[in-house]
């Protein structure tokens, strides 16, 4: 599929909808900018080909998705350029546009799950042991560490933890998750230990400030070292300084700490139901993904120890 020359244009129909986008959906400037590339992509595909909007057909619209395929797209970019297509063909359709809606019968492809890619309990260890010392930024980065890991909280949820979440007598933490949805988890004894260290006049109190800017700031478990509460891009950046200290590079984010939370309990023998209070999933579905990952391990570890069991999984 050729790139669109200087002077080539999208149809006008196209900028319709574009501009309905802004003006009727309130759609963010990243997300109009995908759907102007998807867009852009599919309407030179349709110039190459000889078609236009008004002759599209329901094959044609299967032969573009499977051109998106063969040109090596992931699945879930091809998911989004049907999407930006299929809401274009019912624009042109609601709005009078066209006799049709050529896209009402195509399904959009699905994304196949991808799973979480926990680290091992060892590289866990080995995270952990990378931060040394009792300063101030070594107890609050111990914390953070052991909170994530040790809870399987979002980056989110850790960074907006104030003092009043914190029950360090009962072990027990306050969180809200996505559409302020509140949840109690508890504090593991290493969690705890770090959390208790940190707050100790030696670790948070040597970063708070004669006088905090705003309230929030006085209110927030974690302060960076200007003392202010913690944002998640300087929470990210420790998480990703002790993972490349640990030798894990990139493959350590704070979600795969959460990932690796749950698939160590559940490879504990924890029930997923429990699974999912910690997290704060809404649907069990989305806690499953972890049983698949345990699984997994599960017959690698089998594989490997048991002397028959090559010849059992024949």
């Amino acid at each position: 599929m050729a790139e669109p020359s200087e002077d080539w244009e999208l149809p006008l129909d196209v900028e319709e909808f574009l501009t309905w986008l802004t003006a009727e959906r309130g759609r963010s400037v990243n997300t109009l900018a995908a759907y102007r590339r998807d867009l852009t992509a599919y309407c030179l595909w349709l110039s190459e080909t000889g078609r236009t909007l008004d002759a599209v057909r329901a094959t044609d619209l299967d032969a573009y998705v499977g051109v998106l395929r063969e040109r090596g797209l992931a699945p879930s970019s091809v998911k989004r350029a049907t999407v930006s297509v299929r809401s274009l063909h019912r624009f042109r359709s609601d709005e009078g546009l066209s006799a049709i809606d050529p896209s009402a019968g195509i399904e959009t492809p699905r994304v196949p799950a991808g799973l979480p890619k926990a680290l091992t309990e060892t590289e866990v260890t080995a995270l952990l042991d990378q931060v040394e010392g009792e300063t101030a930024i070594a107890r609050r980065d111990r914390a953070i560490l052991e909170v994530l890991y040790g809870t399987g909280a979002r980056i989110s949820e850790v960074c907006a933890l104030s003092l009043s979440d914190v029950d360090l007598d009962a072990g027990l933490l306050r969180l809200f998750g996505k559409g302020s949805k509140e949840r109690v988890v508890p504090i593991g004894r290493w969690a705890r230990v770090a959390l208790a260290s940190w707050l100790e006049e030696a670790g948070r109190g040597d970063l708070a400030p004669e006088r905090f800017a705003t309230r929030s700031d006085a209110d927030a478990v974690f302060l960076n070292a200007r003392g202010g509460r913690l944002g998640r891009q300087g929470a990210w950046a420790i998480v990703r300084k002790y993972g490349d200290a640990a030798g894990l590079g990139a493959r350590l984010t704070p979600h795969v700490l959460r990932h690796s939370c749950a698939t160590h309990m559940l490879d504990h023998g924890a029930d997923i139901r429990a699974v999912q209070e910690l997290l704060g999933h809404a649907s069990i579905a989305t806690t499953q993904v972890y049983t698949m990952v345990s699984n997994d391990r599960l017959f690698a570890v089998y594989e490997a120890a048991h002397p028959r069991a090559q010849a059992s999984r024949r």
